[in-house]
């Protein structure tokens, strides 16, 4: 996922769009776990998504 589509999202796109990740990132992080998942390369990535859209929330929310 890119910044530049996350910043034209609004507040209850990105909410939805959090819990989403949110929800993923456990599923894969209890995939991990359980060996069914080979690789970590989607976690990462799914944290540094949720990274990304946090501070897009928190960069709307000052302005």
């Amino acid at each position: 996922m890119n910044i530049k589509e996350i910043k034209e999202k609004n507040f209850i796109e990105l909410g939805k769009m959090l819990a989403e990740k949110r929800s993923e990132s456990l599923k894969l992080r209890f995939d991990i776990q359980s060996k069914q998942a080979k690789t970590h390369r989607k976690y990462r990535d799914c944290k540094r998504n949720i990274a990304r859209i946090m501070t897009v929330l928190k960069n709307k929310e000052v302005k």
